[in-house]
């Protein structure tokens, strides 16, 4: 079950990596807690050119992100963090909410006299992440990037149709919070991943990502939603299924998620210039490491059209 468990981590969510033992790491503390970060181009950057952030998966450190600098360090500025608990930064229980994360990545970003504009990188659920930031702060946003993110849009009418046209017993939302659950359990788990996980699992039970109902609406700012479909059904998620009794039918299921995932993500861009969705077929779910060359030209293209856009303003 362990192992199980471990593999629908890397597909759910994303490969917990920290940053590479270096000089270029630093250290800050935010609300007494020390917060892991590096930074690139910091001193080559000009008065209101943004800076790119990046937000990680759930449980994944900044490090994750390493395969893209060689191909970006010489094109923008950036900056990569460890949400606290996970990587190489220090554990904060008072930190309830996807509010609170955002909070945080707002004070440290003050704290290291980083002003806006910023560009904001987000991978799997911090796709959703960094569009709560957009919401919550959306005149210091410029531009959003989204890499395979989570539908964080999923409605349970639509969930259970799926469950109806395939013939399936449990839907994604269902699947979500197990799996959740299951890394809370397991005691290989380290105790930042599991208050991760238990802070998710409160966000999104019994209400899926409730707190994301009432965003504020996305700005004209330039966006790009990079998506991976018609992934290959790995075997460990063949054994999940029969273990665990779920009753997927898989490839149709997975089939029509993500028609909706790119649905819901295509609706909320329809109103942004400069923007675009980019489908991949057959990736895995970590895009930006299987091709960090082709994620990272795309990411160039839409600091590029966020320049254009301050400058326009």
């Amino acid at each position: 079950m362990k192992s199980i468990i471990i593999a629908v981590c890397i597909t759910f969510f994303s490969i917990t990596l920290v940053f590479s033992q270096t000089s270029e790491r630093k250290f800050i503390s935010i609300n007494n807690k020390q917060m892991a970060y590096k930074t690139f181009g910091l001193d080559e950057r000009k008065a209101d050119e943004p800076i790119v952030v990046f937000e990680s998966g759930l449980g994944s450190g900044g490090g994750g992100y390493g395969s893209l600098f060689p191909y970006v360090q010489k094109s923008f500025t950036g900056i990569v963090y460890d949400r606290n608990g996970i990587g190489e930064s220090e554990i904060d229980t008072s930190i309830k909410t996807d509010e609170d994360i955002i909070k945080r990545l707002h004070d440290l970003l003050a704290a290291l006299k980083i002003s806006p504009p910023y560009l904001l990188v987000g991978h799997s659920i911090g796709g959703p992440f960094i569009r709560l930031y957009a919401s919550m702060y959306p005149n210091e946003v410029c531009g959003l990037f989204f890499i395979d993110p989570t539908d964080f849009m999923l409605t349970k009418e639509e969930d259970n149709r799926v469950k109806i046209n395939t013939s399936s017993a449990t839907g994604y939302r269902e699947l979500f919070a197990i799996n959740l659950k299951n890394i809370i359990k397991d005691t290989s788990t380290s105790n930042g991943f599991r208050n991760e996980a238990e802070r998710e699992l409160n966000e999104s039970t019994p209400d899926f990502f409730k707190k994301y109902k009432s965003l504020q609406p996305l700005k004209d700012i330039p966006v790009t939603v990079m998506i991976s479909y018609n992934k290959h059904i790995e075997h460990y998620e063949t054994e999940m299924n029969e273990n665990l009794k779920l009753g997927i039918n898989l490839v149709p299921w997975w089939k029509e998620l993500d028609q909706l995932r790119i649905n819901h993500y295509a609706e909320m861009i329809k109103n942004n210039s400069n923007s675009r969705i980019i489908l991949l077929p057959r990736y895995s779910h970590g895009i930006h490491q299987q091709d960090p060359k082709m994620v990272a030209e795309a990411l160039i293209d839409t600091y590029k059209n966020c320049l254009i856009s301050l400058k326009n303003k």
